[in-house]
């Protein structure tokens, strides 16, 4: 028989090793549904992880829906690394694309033109204002009233995802939209510049990956980054040598509302270009799991965002090429963070084969 016992020290070998067992056990589930749902599962591979990477443009929108990953994902491993677990991030992302879009709405209804350097800045701002205003609250809540900031936070993305219906149905709709829930387009100089001809790619990417940077430094050089990792993994420590668990709390929700506001702003004024009720596709919740399969390092957050957002991709090629059901995406992200936080059991476990007659055991 099977058993886990613990191991002397943690498995570094493992630490590597378990996301990638990890995806390849989701991709031997993908096919063994593929297979149950009557398809090639060959086919079905290669349409999720193989053909968004087929090709120039296919490439760019692979980064394309990397790029609010990552930004969202930057700022909730600062969170989850000081043990404060915003669940909200889809939320804070609706609130800043709703702050980033109003500026550029009231710019184009006002009739105001302001050169791109000026006013793509001024959208991004409002972005991350909006998203650190609606962290605020669960900040506020947890450190008032010692709430739950797992259930406010993610009780709040419903209040943001009816805020945003409201305003795209009632007072931002266009008058000129044949009645359909969205705001005006935002006029061009509000638009995110783009870095490839012919691609819907904007800087928003060179701008998450200076975000990885800063973030690199901010978590593993920085002393105030060293306060908010010792908070989360040793909180007793932590008081004992005066670090503020308060300071620490708003710090890092604020951090990351901004960041999910930024992203919802980027998407605003990116490939969207006006509001509507679907501007987020769940892309803050996607951002859990891109944390975890990242392990909460910038650099891994990276490659999780590339992960995903392919997955993404994949899942929306599969409903068109093969007639997969939309919520089969959703069952591989959920396949892939499960099957993550089982083989990390392996890094401080290792499984024994206990035999039943000579009560000899093997390890591995």
């Amino acid at each position: 028989m099977l058993r886990l016992e613990p191991r002397a020290l943690p498995s570094s070998a493992m630490a590597v090793a378990s996301p990638l067992l990890a995806l390849a056990l989701t991709a031997l589930l993908a096919a063994a549904m593929f297979a149950a749902l009557g398809k090639d599962p060959l086919r079905g591979l290669e349409v999720f992880f193989i053909e968004p990477l087929n090709g120039r443009r296919q490439i760019t929108e692979v980064l394309l829906k990397a790029t609010p990953l990552i930004v969202i994902a930057l700022g909730l491993a600062v969170c989850y690394r000081a043990n404060v677990w915003n669940i909200g991030a889809e939320g804070q992302f609706l609130l800043g694309a709703v702050a980033g879009g109003g500026v550029a709405l009231w710019l184009t209804t006002a009739g105001v033109v302001l050169p791109k350097a000026v006013s793509v800045p001024l959208v991004l701002t409002g972005g991350v204002l909006g998203g650190m205003a609606w962290a605020a609250i669960t900040a506020g809540l947890r450190d008032r009233f010692n709430a739950n900031e797992i259930l406010v936070s993610l009780m709040l993305v419903y209040v943001a995802q009816q805020l945003v219906n409201w305003l795209v149905f009632g007072p931002w709709k266009d008058p000129q939209g044949f009645n359909f829930p969205q705001t005006r387009s935002f006029h061009a100089s509000t638009w995110m510049p783009l870095l490839l001809e012919r691609s819907r790619l904007h800087i928003g990417f060179l701008i998450a990956l200076a975000a990885v940077a800063a973030f690199w430094f901010f978590l593993f050089r920085s002393f105030k980054g060293y306060q908010l990792t010792v908070g989360g993994l040793a909180p007793a420590a932590a008081r004992y040598a005066g670090f503020s668990s308060r300071r620490a709390l708003w710090t890092a929700l604020l951090i990351s509302g901004g960041m999910a506001g930024l992203a919802g702003a980027m998407e605003a004024a990116g490939p969207l270009r006006q509001l509507t009720p679907h501007v987020s596709t769940g892309l803050g919740f996607t951002a859990i799991i891109v944390v975890f399969v990242g392990r909460l390092h910038p650099v891994g957050i990276v490659l999780a965002g590339l992960l995903l957002s392919t997955m993404l991709i994949g899942g929306e090629l599969g409903q068109s090429r093969l007639g997969l059901p939309n919520a089969l995406t959703g069952v591989f992200q959920g396949l892939l963070l499960v099957l993550l936080l089982a083989c990390d059991t392996l890094i401080t476990q290792r499984v024994r084969w206990v035999g039943l007659r000579t009560g000899r055991t093997t390890g591995s």
